[in-house]
């Protein structure tokens, strides 16, 4: 069992920026990926970030636009996600995902991961 733990939530102006955290625990040795998603109000979760374990790599949505930065600390079994630009569209529950099973690719569907944390509100006011 993998257990995250997410953090760095809060209520940003337009613009700003926040830095969330996530961290793992637990069988960290079987980690394979682990990835962001969000989810507003009255919509369906999606994805918005997602980070090899082991490379480095990143993938993530176009609506991004090069405003939020996934990146991690694997001696700290810490997934990040920077967020600079904030816009009030970005409100939403925040939530890390995790993934033990290898594959190939990124993975962007909630049903490839395998552990997830309790989630952390972002709130952007105009």
């Amino acid at each position: 069992q993998v257990h995250l733990v997410e953090s760095g939530g809060g209520l940003v102006q337009a613009g700003g920026s926040l830095r969330l955290t996530c961290t793992a625990s637990g069988r960290t040795l079987s980690l394979y990926a682990m990835g962001w998603f969000r989810q507003a109000p009255g919509k369906e979760r999606e994805f918005v970030a997602t980070i090899n374990w082991s490379s480095g790599s990143t993938y993530d949505r176009s609506f991004v636009e090069g405003r939020f930065t996934i990146s991690r600390d694997s001696a700290k079994n810490t997934v990040y996600l920077q967020m600079n630009s904030l816009k009030p569209e970005d409100t939403a529950v925040y939530y890390c995902a995790a993934r033990s099973q290898s594959g190939i690719g990124y993975y962007v569907n909630q049903n490839e991961y395998n552990y997830w944390g309790q989630g952390t509100q972002v709130t952007v006011s105009s």
